[in-house]
């Protein structure tokens, strides 16, 4: 192949032939493998022998040390080592069990239960006569009572009731409002009644489930000169006028504060 060997040289070829140069000759022979395992891992890449360094079952290549089960193994383990694949049945006992195996492994029947005077299946569950808060399950002819677990409630203990055949507490509806109480200023108002928090022109009424509903009043003046009284939402145009800061009622005559040879009148119109 264009390449000198040297007298007695060996070599590999990529067709996994080995070669040797024997008096001016190349004498070449397959490459024998010594495989001591008995599911070897296929030659890897650019090598011609199997190697013992995982194991090859069922098709599906496992690492060294793998535990599995095979697709076909009822409740079989087996274990990859140095190439080699033991595998190990659990032993079933004779007759029934004290309780089936998760997987079926074992054909056997669990053992079913005698309770007061009923016989029960393995994994049957049923109450107690006339005690419907506990609940029994026969577990390989044992059974066990619990009662019936209750949800957490987030009420207080004195808001909570039993009523008849319930096996859980509820909680108390809470009572009905009697009025609105106020946090800022601590006054507390009956259902209905009907108040300004300091606006004149906002009334509020405390509503019958204890809500506080308020609303603004909106004021149209109808008059140039509207007379604001204290304590009123809306100015009056009907009581008079204002002038420089005083109040006239209709109809009456004031000298005017600009020039005393001056005489007004209020008059509304």
């Amino acid at each position: 192949r264009g390449i000198s060997r040297e007298p007695s040289s060996r070599w590999t070829e990529p067709v996994c032939r080995s070669c040797t140069c024997q008096g001016g000759q190349v004498l070449c022979d397959a490459v024998s493998c010594s495989v001591p395992c008995s599911h070897p891992l296929p030659a890897p890449a650019g090598g011609c022998c199997p190697t013992c360094t995982g194991c090859l079952h069922e098709g599906v290549a496992r690492a060294e040390g793998d535990v599995f089960s095979p697709s076909d193994g009822n409740c079989t383990v087996c274990i990859c080592l140095a190439g080699n694949v033991s595998c190990l049945s659990p032993e079933c006992p004779p007759g029934s069990c004290p309780s089936p195996s998760p997987a079926d492994c074992c054909s056997c029947n669990p053992e079913k239960c005698n309770f007061r005077g009923r016989t029960y299946a393995h994994g049957a569950r049923f109450s107690l006569d006339g005690d419907d808060c506990t609940t029994c399950v026969c577990q390989g002819g044992e059974v066990e009572c619990s009662f019936t677990p209750c949800p957490m409630l987030d009420c207080p203990q004195h808001q909570r009731q039993l009523g008849p055949g319930q096996c859980c507490s509820t909680c108390r509806d809470p009572p009905a409002p009697a009025g609105c109480f106020l946090d800022d200023n601590g006054v507390e108002f009956p259902v209905g009644q009907i108040w300004s928090p300091g606006d004149p022109c906002e009334l509020c009424i405390c509503q019958a489930d204890g809500s506080v509903s308020c609303q603004h009043t909106d004021c149209v003046e109808t008059c140039p000169y509207p007379i604001r009284i204290p304590g009123q939402c809306c100015p009056d145009c009907s009581a008079g006028c204002t002038y420089m800061g005083r109040i006239f009622s209709n109809n009456e005559t004031f000298p005017s504060a600009l020039d005393p040879c001056l005489s007004c009148i209020c008059l509304v119109r």
